[in-house]
């Protein structure tokens, strides 16, 4: 059993989703929103870091993955991202917990099928894959679809290390 921690980071919601590894089928634990609501920077990297401290001592994740920082129209919003994502990672990172990150378009493409897919999409995605009652808001729903991708490419990658395993004792053997 695998207990991956995605988180969706923000300056306002820091998105997080988490989901069990388990005979090779993904399980929702538990999901939701980290309000970023300090004054200052510095406040609201606390307020991440706290939040994502109670996740950690609660759940025990082995693994986590995060979105990475992309630049779109608005320089300061990046920054902004950045810095949140900072904070999630050295958290996670100073538990020595292996962090692994993921471009927006790799999770959409891991989870939905194509690398363009709406927040909706993301959402309807999550209800399907994991088998869930309703969509989680869209911050949180992000931080599972990036938990998915994690798992979906942590498991091929697995898959294909123990294929070239098996084929090198299988020669070996001759």
């Amino acid at each position: 059993m695998k207990r991956i921690l995605g988180i969706d980071p923000g300056s306002r919601f820091t998105g997080y989703g988490i989901i069990e590894l388990k005979a090779g089928k993904s399980i929702w634990v538990n999901s939701g929103c980290i309000r970023v609501n300090g004054d200052s920077l510095a406040e609201k990297l606390c307020i991440i870091s706290e939040g994502l401290n109670t996740l950690l001592d609660e759940f025990q994740p082995d693994e986590m993955a995060i979105e990475k920082v992309f630049v779109g129209r608005n320089v300061d919003s990046a920054l902004k991202l950045g810095q949140a994502r900072g904070a999630a990672i050295t958290t996670v990172a100073l538990r020595k917990i292996p962090v692994s990150e993921y471009t927006p378009t790799q999770i959409k493409k891991a989870v939905v099928g194509k690398g363009n897919a709406t927040k909706i999409q993301v959402q309807h995605m999550m209800i399907n894959l994991l088998g869930l009652s309703r969509a989680p808001q869209e911050d949180a729903a992000d931080a599972l679809a990036i938990a998915l991708c994690h798992a979906h490419t942590g498991q091929t990658l697995e898959n294909r290390i123990e294929a070239l395993s098996n084929t090198t004792r299988a020669r070996r053997a001759r």
